[in-house]
C-alpha cells in the first residue's frame, strides 16, 4: 500500500465482505488525476519554466516574483481579502494587490509552493488571477467600463421612472388618490425596480456573499442588506395592499452607489495611467539581425541576451543593451523625466522603452523580459502603490471593525424603535442607518491619494518604491546628502581648456578625444564627452597604464595624459600645474614632438540646481547636512558652493551610520540621499531614503524612492508632494469619520429618510475621491 490510510480502507473493505464490488463493476474507478478540474490543469501550465520566462522575475535560486492581473476586484475589501488569504499560504513570502490597477505582486519560494497553487487559492475565494498582460488588461478595463455603464444605465433609468411615480404617490398622500390608482402605481414601481435590484445591484450581492463565506463582512454586506430589505419589504406591502414602500430609496441607493463606483473606477484608471504607460512602452516586435547580414522581425519575447537588433529612427528600444554601431539621440522622458533627448554612441547603454530619435542604431541585447530596467521600475511602482502607509492600515482596521459594529448598531436600533413604535417606523430608521453609514469613503480615503501622488511624482522622474515613503518624507526634519554622485556628478568633467600653443581649445579637445576614443578610463570618457561631435581619426594607439595614450593623427604623433609622459615625447622637462591646482581638480596635458599643446582641467562638477534645491529645502524648515568620505577640503568647498553649513568630510560608512543614529536617538526624522554601495547601509537605516537614478543596484534596493531624473529640484517637489499627500489623506480621513459621526445620530434619531441617507453616503465617497485626485497635478 502507498500509505497506512489506504491500507486501513482496504482492510475495512475486505472485512466487510465488499470485495465482490471489484469483480462485478462495469467500469474502472476514476483515478485521482481524473478528479482534478480542467481549470486547475490549465493553471499548472504556468509552472513551466519556458512560460514563466516572460513574466516571472528570479530574485534568488528559489525565490520568484511575478505580476498578476486580478479579475473580480470591486472594492478595498476585495484587496484585503485576497492579501490575507494568499498571504497565509505556506511558501508565499509576499502578496500585495494594487487597487488602482488591479495588479498583484507575488513573491514565493518554489520549494514550498508553485505558482499554479497560488492561482488556484485565489480562484477558490471567487477571484480570477493570471499573468499580467498589458493588452489583456486594457481589454478587461474596457469590458469593466462597458459593464459598469450598462448597470449604471439600468439603475439610472429605473430610479428616474420610480422617482416620478413616487412623487405621484407622495402627492396622493396629501391631496388624495383613488385606491386602485395607488395600487396600480405601486405595482408599476415594483416592476421598474426589479431590474435595478436584481441586475444593476448584482455586484453588491456577489461581493457580500463572498465576504460572508469567508467570515469577513465588508462594506457590501450592509449595502446588500439595505437594498434587499427595502425591496422585499416594499414588495410585501405591495402584495398586501398597505404599508410604506421604499422602491425609490432602494433604486436611488443603487444608482448613487453605482455612480460613485463608476467615477471612482474612472479615477482609478486615470491614476494608474503612468504605470500602464510604462508597461506599454516596449514594442510588440523587434528587428533581429542575422549572422548572414539579413533581418527578421520577431516578437520581443523571443529575444535573448546576445542578439543584435536594429533600432530605426522613431522606433522604440526593445530591450536593455549597448550600442554596437551608430550614433543617435534617445528619448527617455517617460523613464527618467529628462525632457531632452540624450546622445548615445557605440559602447553606451540603451534602456528598453526609450525612443530612438535621429539615426539607426545597432544594439546588442543584454537583458530581456522581467530583468530589464523598465520591468524593475514597474515592479517598484506597483510595490509602492500597493504597500499601505500607517494611515491606510488604520483605515482598513477601522473599516473592518466598522462594518461589524454597524450591523450590531442597526440591530439594536431596530429593536429599540420597534419597542417604542410600530414595525414600519423601526424598519425605516434601520434602513436609513444601514445606508448612511456605509464605510466606502473610509476605505477610499488613502489608496486614491497614494496612487495619484506616486503617479504624479513618477511623471517628474521621482519613483516611489515604498508605500510609507511619502508619509515619512512629509515628517522629515533632517535631510542628509552624500557628495559624490549626489550633489556632484561623481565623475570627472572638463571644466577648463588652456592651450599652450596657437591651437584653438576645440581643436585641442578634438585631438585628445581622438586619442581617448574607446577608452574606459573616466578621464578619457570626460575628454571624449567634452569634444562633442568633433571627430578625428587616430591610428597606432598605444596605452601606457597610469600615464596616458599615444597615437598618430593626420601624420603627427601626439600624447595625452600625465605631464611627464607628454613631456617625454618632446624630450623637454615636465611641468606640474601646482600653481592653479587644488585638491578637487586633475590636470591632463596634450602634446606632440614640439612640446605641450594644451592643459585640460578636470573636476567633479556640481549638478545644476544643487544650490537652489538646498536653499529650497532649508526654506521648508529642513536641516540639510553633507556627509562624505572625500577629504575635508573638497567637501567644505562643495558645501560652501551649495550653502550647507552642517558638513563633515572623511567619513567612513560606519561614521555616517553613527551620525544618522545619533540624530534618530534625538527624535529626528532623517531622509538620506545617496547613490553608491557605501551609502547602502545609511540608506537602509534612514527613516526614508532617496537613491540617484545612476546609483548602484544595491542603493536602489535599499532606497524608498529613486530619483530617475537626477534633478535635485525634484527632491524639493517630492517633499512638497509628500506634505500635500499626508494633508489630503488626513482631510479625507477626517471627513469620512466626521461624516459618520454626524450622520449616524441623525439616522438613529429618525431625522433622515432612506433616500436622504443614500444621497449623503454617495456624496461622501465622491468628495473623498475628487479631493485625492487634486494630487495628480505635480
Amino acid at each position: 500500500m502507498c500509505c497506512r490510510g489506504c491500507q486501513a480502507v482496504a482492510e475495512a473493505i475486505v472485512a466487510a465482505g465488499l470485495t465482490d464490488f471489484y469483480r462485478y463493476r462495469t467500469t474502472s474507478s476514476r483515478r485521482a488525476e481524473d478528479l482534478v478540474p480542467e481549470s486547475l490543469r490549465a493553471l499548472e501550465l504556468y509552472d513551466r519554466p519556458d512560460l514563466q520566462k516572460s513574466f516571472v522575475h528570479t530574485e534568488s535560486e528559489h525565490v520568484r516574483d511575478a505580476a498578476l492581473m486580478m479579475e473580480g476586484i470591486v472594492c478595498a475589501a476585495c484587496v484585503w481579502l485576497n492579501e490575507h488569504h494568499v498571504g497565509r499560504l505556506p511558501g508565499v513570502l509576499e502578496f500585495r494587490v494594487n487597487y488602482s490597477t488591479h495588479r498583484a505582486q507575488v513573491r514565493w519560494d518554489e520549494r514550498q509552493i508553485q505558482l499554479s497553487e497560488i492561482l488556484a487559492a485565489i480562484s477558490a475565494i471567487g477571484y480570477i488571477a493570471h499573468p499580467f498582460d498589458p493588452r489583456r488588461q486594457e481589454v478587461l478595463q474596457k469590458r469593466e467600463r462597458t459593464v459598469a455603464l450598462r448597470r449604471l444605465a439600468v439603475a439610472g433609468l429605473g430610479s428616474m421612472q420610480v422617482m416620478m411615480l413616487a412623487v405621484a404617490l407622495y402627492a396622493g398622500d396629501y391631496q388624495g388618490m383613488e385606491e386602485w390608482i395607488r395600487v396600480f402605481l405601486r405595482w408599476i414601481c415594483l416592476v421598474l425596480s426589479l431590474p435595478v435590484v436584481t441586475y444593476a445591484a448584482w455586484p453588491f450581492y456577489s461581493a457580500a456573499w463572498r465576504d460572508l463565506r469567508r467570515g469577513r463582512p465588508g462594506m457590501d454586506v450592509p449595502v446588500s442588506l439595505a437594498v434587499l430589505a427595502a425591496f422585499v419589504a416594499s414588495a410585501w406591502y405591495t402584495w398586501q395592499g398597505g404599508g410604506e414602500i421604499y422602491y425609490d430609496s432602494a433604486t436611488m441607493f443603487v444608482f448613487f452607489l453605482l455612480t460613485g463606483r463608476f467615477l471612482e473606477m474612472t479615477a482609478r484608471h486615470r491614476a494608474g495611467q503612468i504605470s500602464e504607460a510604462l508597461v506599454r512602452m516596449l514594442p510588440a516586435t523587434a528587428t533581429r539581425l542575422l549572422a548572414d547580414g539579413g533581418e527578421e522581425v520577431v516578437p520581443i519575447a523571443e529575444l535573448v541576451p546576445g542578439d543584435r537588433v536594429l533600432v530605426r529612427p522613431g522606433s522604440t528600444v526593445p530591450a536593455d543593451g549597448r550600442v554596437e554601431e551608430g550614433a543617435s539621440s534617445v528619448d527617455e522622458s517617460l523613464l527618467t523625466g529628462e525632457s531632452l533627448p540624450l546622445p548615445r554612441r557605440a559602447g553606451e547603454a540603451l534602456i528598453g522603452g526609450a525612443v530612438n530619435v535621429e539615426s539607426p542604431l545597432v544594439m546588442q541585447v543584454e537583458k530581456v523580459g522581467s530583468d530589464t530596467v523598465l520591468s524593475a521600475i514597474v515592479r517598484l511602482l506597483d510595490r509602492a502603490q500597493s504597500e499601505k502607509p500607517r494611515l491606510a492600515l488604520l483605515a482598513d482596521r477601522i473599516a473592518g471593525w466598522f462594518v461589524a459594529a454597524l450591523l450590531i448598531v442597526a440591530t439594536v436600533v431596530f429593536g429599540a424603535w420597534w419597542s417604542l413604535c410600530d414595525f414600519d417606523t423601526a424598519f425605516r430608521v434601520t434602513l436609513s442607518v444601514l445606508v448612511v453609514t456605509c464605510p466606502c469613503a473610509l476605505s477610499l480615503a488613502t489608496p486614491t491619494a497614494i496612487v495619484a501622488a506616486t503617479g504624479a511624482l513618477t511623471r517628474l522622474g521621482l519613483l516611489t518604491t515604498r508605500g510609507h515613503a511619502l508619509e515619512t518624507l512629509a515628517r522629515a526634519t533632517h535631510i542628509i546628502f552624500d557628495k559624490t554622485g549626489t550633489l556632484t556628478y561623481g565623475r570627472p568633467q572638463v571644466v577648463a581648456v588652456e592651450p599652450s600653443s596657437n591651437l584653438e581649445a576645440q581643436r585641442c579637445l578634438a585631438l585628445a578625444a581622438a586619442l581617448e576614443r574607446g577608452s574606459e578610463h573616466p578621464v578619457g570618457r570626460a575628454l571624449v564627452e567634452a569634444a562633442g561631435s568633433a571627430i578625428l581619426s587616430a591610428t597606432e594607439l598605444r596605452n601606457t597604464p597610469g600615464s596616458g595614450v599615444e597615437g598618430w593623427i593626420e601624420g603627427c604623433r601626439y600624447r595625452v595624459g600625465r605631464s611627464e609622459f607628454v613631456a617625454d615625447l618632446s624630450a623637454t622637462p615636465a611641468v606640474e600645474r601646482t600653481d592653479l591646482d587644488d585638491a578637487a581638480s586633475t590636470w591632463v596635458a596634450l602634446g606632440d614632438q614640439s612640446g605641450v599643446l594644451a592643459w585640460f582641467r578636470l573636476a567633479d562638477s556640481l549638478r545644476p540646481g544643487a544650490a537652489a534645491a538646498v536653499a529650497a529645502l532649508q526654506d521648508r524648515g529642513l536641516t540639510v547636512e553633507l556627509l562624505s568620505g572625500d577629504c575635508a577640503e573638497v567637501v567644505m568647498h562643495v558645501a560652501r558652493e551649495v550653502g550647507i553649513t552642517e558638513v563633515v568630510g572623511e567619513m567612513s560608512p560606519q561614521d555616517k551610520l553613527e551620525r544618522l543614529r545619533s540624530l534618530q536617538e534625538k527624535g529626528k526624522v532623517v531622509a538620506m540621499v545617496g547613490d553608491g554601495v557605501n551609502d547602502a547601509p545609511v540608506l537602509a537605516a534612514a527613516q526614508v531614503s532617496l537613491a540617484m537614478g545612476s546609483g548602484t543596484q544595491l542603493a536602489h534596493a535599499t532606497a524608498d524612492m529613486i530619483l530617475l531624473s537626477e534633478r535635485l529640484e525634484h527632491v524639493v517637489c517630492g517633499v512638497d508632494m509628500a506634505r500635500r499627500t499626508v494633508a489630503i489623506m488626513r482631510e479625507n480621513f477626517a471627513w469620512a469619520i466626521g461624516y459618520n459621526l454626524i450622520a449616524l445620530p441623525l439616522a438613529v434619531g429618525g431625522w433622515l429618510t432612506p433616500w436622504m441617507s443614500a444621497l449623503g453616503m454617495s456624496f461622501s465617497s465622491l468628495l473623498v475621491v475628487v479631493n485625492a485626485l487634486r494630487l495628480r497635478r505635480a
